[in-house]
């Protein structure tokens, strides 16, 4: 029949046609073409003879009755397996046609389509052996191809790009066949002889429980059906089956097309039917393994119910655990091969079974992470997440109480375990407020039952003050751990202490740690802690009113431009910094949940103030003076400053940079109370604890600098001042005043001398430099700074084993500094100062007035 006609074809007939997809387009323009040859005369006359006969249009055979179908004949059915070896059938010869004239485009499309075909067909049974010729072959023709390259230099662009496809879908594909295609090239005749001896027919995969004997009652499910295997034998889950079933399961743990849904669900019918401890533990550590093993990749986590799951089932290990003390599950076990024989341990003996419990919670955690990661957090979905942290936080306690069982009695060694799940207790409490930490360690130990109790952290201090659990747990990791832990540890005791305010116990521990000297080899996740810490203490110095150690911690961080990248909370692509997929993907797996982020405009804004109420008296008095004029504190502020006097028309402002930098301009113009006002009017204060505390603080930093301000800029036309002169300008008491006038003459900061009888200020004139002097100490400064970058290169070279001092009060380097630190703090004349001329690879701190801090740039 003609092409033409195929719409007249019957509803059954049409829907048939339109299931089975028996040939490729090359075959169906190949018959059509035959048959129009063939039938091209007679057409016309079919065409009339039915339409007298029916008495209606040949368009209309589609409402045909099903009496007339009967007439006509019997129609032949096909069985689903007939019409699926027709279409493996059809997609081998299209393959085929396409190696005669080198079509790899619609070689590697055909071969997608044979390949899933395949693997929806031969669920339960053998692979068809027309498959495995025609793959064999397909790899061999491949092979030819690849090898003669004239002929692939005459492929086009497409054609070359699906070889190369092809080239790895073959090789990846037949090694799941291996022994087959091994068996036929041994034997290709003999191989497909065995092809046309009849199979037995499948038994169904599901049978009627009437059919079947001698089969458990709990095995059968409310419809009256049960689960059958391979072969069609039904599935009995004993307690004497139980190790087979698992040795099945882990064994095909890692393959391909495996199904870990189905050995979930059967290993949940046998943790059902398992009686003894050993049996529990066992099933139990499979099936946590087996739900982990549900994520592949980086870019997924676990689902809800698949977590809650695991976190249940791994408290029920627990449970099987405390309730069984003969049973151990640690790491270097060894394996128990007699399955039909499981282990009896005789009284007082203790039997080890290879497992981890602290790998599991690891995992538990991770996987928590992950999902707060890829959750929105502005959503409900997020804080409802949030909440398994609370139970997670007793899975991990639970966990540390049986390490510490089986330490104290059973004696087995578990200090790595037990310091690991320690730092997970950290990792959870270190950045939170104190009765939110109360309130999660109560609310953990009422889960656990009250025979339990730790040596390490006793439940009577779980209702005790925040400081004195991380004090615990740290203690116990500067005792027990000489690894990456401890430094963790360390930080986040000193974390802890910046976020409650005890700025000078924070200081000191950073100090006396030299964490700032080998920071910089640390891991990246210890790294991006350290950053959080040092933040946190610039925060708490700031909260404190110590405006220079403020500005001085965050100045490393806030000052490069890269502050989310550095504290793990976004990813910035710079403006000419090319990142590759790679990067951005490690990137992205190291940000921190939402509820750990420090707040990155708060701290841009209190770094900003910090460094006006320290750059503008600093502008102010480089007006006149040449031996301070370079001096730079800020390189971050003096550009945006610079960038805010070049602009014409200056509104309102309207975010927290253009707060500041209005009040800096102010400030220089002797307006204290403008700027005092504009800093008030920034709204993120309110975030911070007492903010009218810390906006009182803020006024009084800015009226002494704005005094300094006013002396720097005005002193070289006044021969005399009154003290109550400045108190009434300022509003600062008169002791106050004389107090700042006195230590600015004691560090040879203006040239005056103090009259406490008249209550007034003597200025003393200067004599001016001339222009030889002038060059003269520009010619001596360019020399300081040569000699300062020679000894600066010699440092490197010798790795910082020696020491050396630049300027007159200079800060000290070498081994202060650990060959590579940051820079030091305030210099004396000819000195750098500006800690910002170069990028730095780790941090040094400094006990000048204060300390100097800088970043570690991961």
């Amino acid at each position: 029949m003609s092409r033409f006609f195929h719409g007249g074809l019957s509803d059954s007939e049409s829907s048939s046609s339109d299931e089975e997809e028996l040939y490729s387009e090359e075959e169906e323009s190949e018959e059509s073409s035959e048959e129009s040859g063939s039938e091209e005369g007679s057409a016309e006359e079919e065409s009339e003879e039915e339409s007298d006969e029916e008495g209606g249009s040949r368009f209309l055979r589609g409402a045909e009755s099903d009496e007339s179908d009967e007439d006509e004949g019997k129609r032949t059915v096909k069985s689903a397996k007939d019409k699926r070896q027709e279409e493996i059938e059809g997609m081998i010869k299209a393959i085929e046609n396409a190696q005669k004239i080198n079509d790899w485009v619609t070689i590697s499309s055909e071969f997608d389509k044979l390949n899933r075909l395949v693997q929806k067909g031969t669920i339960g049974v053998s692979v068809p052996k027309i498959y495995v010729r025609a793959v064999a072959e397909l790899e061999d023709f491949m092979n030819e191809t690849v090898k003669d390259k004239a002929a692939a230099k005459k492929m086009n662009a497409a054609n070359a790009r699906a070889l190369n496809a092809i080239k790895q879908k073959v090789k990846r594909n037949n090694r799941t066949y291996e022994i087959e295609i091994e068996a036929y090239r041994k034997d290709k005749e003999g191989f497909m002889v065995e092809e046309a001896v009849a199979a037995p027919v499948a038994k169904p995969a599901v049978v009627e429980k009437a059919f079947l004997k001698n089969i458990a009652p709990e095995q059968e499910d409310d419809e009256g059906f049960t689960s059958v295997g391979r072969g069609g034998k039904a599935l009995s889950y004993t307690p004497e089956s139980i190790f087979k079933h698992l040795k099945v399961i882990i064994e095909s743990r890692g393959k391909k097309n495996t199904d870990r849904a189905e050995h979930i669900r059967i290993m949940e019918k046998l943790l059902e039917v398992a009686q003894t401890p050993y049996q529990k533990i066992k099933v139990l550590l499979a099936l946590i393994a087996t739900r982990f093993d549900l994520t592949t990749g980086a870019q997924s986590y676990l689902p809800n119910e698949q977590w809650k799951s695991a976190e249940k089932e791994f408290n029920v290990l627990i449970d099987v655990l405390e309730s069984s003390p003969e049973f151990v599950v640690v790491e270097n076990a060894e394996e128990w091969d007699d399955e039909e024989k499981p282990p009896q341990p005789a009284p007082g003996e203790v039997f080890k079974v290879p497992g981890s419990v602290v790998s599991i919670v690891d995992r538990l955690d991770d996987e928590l992470t992950r999902s707060l990661q890829h959750i929105d957090p502005h959503t409900t979905e997020y804080i409802e997440r949030l909440s398994d942290e609370g139970t997670l936080y007793t899975s991990i306690l639970r966990s540390q109480l049986y390490l510490e069982r089986l330490h104290r009695e059973q004696g087995v060694s578990s200090d790595e375990a037990l310091n690991r799940v320690i730092m997970r207790r950290l990792d959870h409490v270190y950045f939170k407020p104190q009765q939110v930490i109360v309130t999660g360690e109560a609310n953990a130990w009422k889960a656990i039952p009250a025979k339990f109790d730790s040596a390490i952290s006793p439940r009577s201090k779980a209702t005790g003050s925040a400081s004195d659990l991380l004090h615990v747990l740290c203690t116990y990791l500067y005792q027990h751990d000489a690894t990456v832990l401890r430094t963790r540890a360390m930080l986040c005791h000193i974390y802890h202490y910046a976020l409650h305010n005890q700025y000078y116990k924070a200081r000191d521990m950073l100090l006396m740690s030299h964490l700032q000297e080998n920071i910089h080899v640390a891991d990246v996740s210890t790294q991006i802690l350290y950053n959080r810490t040092l933040v946190q203490v610039g925060l708490c110095a700031f909260r404190a009113g110590l405006i220079y150690e403020a500005q001085t911690a965050m100045q490393e961080i806030c000052g490069t431009g890269r502050l989310k990248e550095l504290l793990a909370q976004g990813v910035q692509i710079q403006r000419y910094m090319q990142v590759t997929p790679e990067q951005e993907r490690l990137e992205r797996q190291r940000q921190l949940p939402f509820h750990q982020h420090i707040n990155l405009e708060l701290l841009e804004c209190a770094y900003l103030t910090c460094s006006m109420l320290l750059e503008i008296p600093a502008l102010a008095a480089s007006g006149s003076s040449p031996d301070v004029r370079k001096r730079v504190i800020s390189k971050t502020f003096r550009r945006m400053l610079e960038y805010h006097e070049r602009q014409i028309f200056t509104g309102p402002p309207e975010n927290t940079r253009d707060h500041v930098m209005q009040a800096a301009k102010a400030l220089a113009a002797g307006e204290w109370k403008k700027s005092s006002k504009l800093i008030h009017s920034i709204k993120i204060w309110d975030l911070l604890p007492e903010p009218q505390k810390i906006k009182d603080m803020l006024s009084e930093k800015i009226q002494e600098e704005g005094l300094r301000t006013y002396l720097f800029t005005y002193a070289p036309f006044y021969d005399t001042l009154s003290l109550n002169r400045l108190t009434e300008m300022f509003e600062l008491p008169e002791r106050k005043v004389a107090a700042l006038v006195s230590k600015m003459i004691a560090h040879e900061e203006i040239a005056a001398a103090l009259d406490q009888v008249n209550n007034a200020i003597i200025f003393r004139k200067g004599v001016e430099l001339s222009r030889l002097q002038t060059l003269a100490l520009a010619l001596a400064e360019k020399a300081s700074g040569l000699t300062e970058m020679n000894e600066r290169f010699l440092e490197q070279k010798t790795q910082g084993q020696g020491g050396f001092q630049s300027g007159e009060g200079g800060a000290q380097r070498g081994g202060a500094r650990g060959g590579r630190g940051g820079r030091g703090g305030r210099r004396g004349r000819g000195g750098r100062a500006d800690g910002e001329q170069r990028p730095q690879k780790s941090v040094q701190f400094q006990q000048q007035s204060g300390f100097h801090g800088g970043a570690m740039k991961t």
